[in-house]
């Protein structure tokens, strides 16, 4: 996989509240003002196929706590493209930040176009991901079978990008 420079993205989904107050905490994401499971998609360049997937992580878990926890399935020469929820990790290219009460540079603006362009595949597979109902609607059913559910629906969505090739 060394070859490759894989593009790192994650996605939250809306889910029942849980009934226990501690699980209530531990799934309450801020951001979207709802208790949600994040899931993190690694693909190919371009798209082509699905690497590796986490699904079913509490809502409110950063997008870099994620990647690390996930990065030890592959070598630590292993280069990533990501978003700026991915900035600090040495081993990811991610887009220049906007300075503080400042502004981007015209070469770093196009840099950064370049990068979005080439890091587009993994929301374009999001967007598949996501047009089984189930991955973008509230999850309402058993919480232990979401992550099941995930893997199911990314095996499907390889099936139709061609990446799957199931013997005859």
């Amino acid at each position: 996989m060394n070859e490759y420079e894989l593009i790192v993205d994650s996605c939250e989904q809306p889910r029942e509240r849980p009934l226990e107050y501690q699980e209530q905490q531990n799934y309450y994401s801020g951001k979207k003002k709802a208790h949600t499971f994040k899931n993190q998609i690694t693909v190919l360049p371009d798209g082509q196929d699905i690497v590796d997937i986490i699904a079913g992580e509490p809502g409110p878990k950063s997008d870099i706590t994620l990647f690390r926890q996930g990065q030890k399935g592959f070598t630590p020469s292993q280069k990533f493209q990501g978003d700026k929820g991915y900035i600090g990790e040495p081993s990811i290219k991610t887009p220049a930040k906007k300075p503080k009460k400042g502004e981007l540079t015209p070469d770093q603006k196009s840099k950064n176009k370049g990068k979005d362009s080439d890091r587009i595949f993994v929301e374009h597979l999001i967007r598949v991901l996501k047009i089984f109902r189930i991955a973008s609607e509230r999850f309402r059913l058993n919480s232990g079978k979401y992550e099941q559910i995930i893997m199911t629906i990314c095996g499907l969505v390889r099936l139709r990008i061609g990446a799957l090739v199931l013997p005859l």
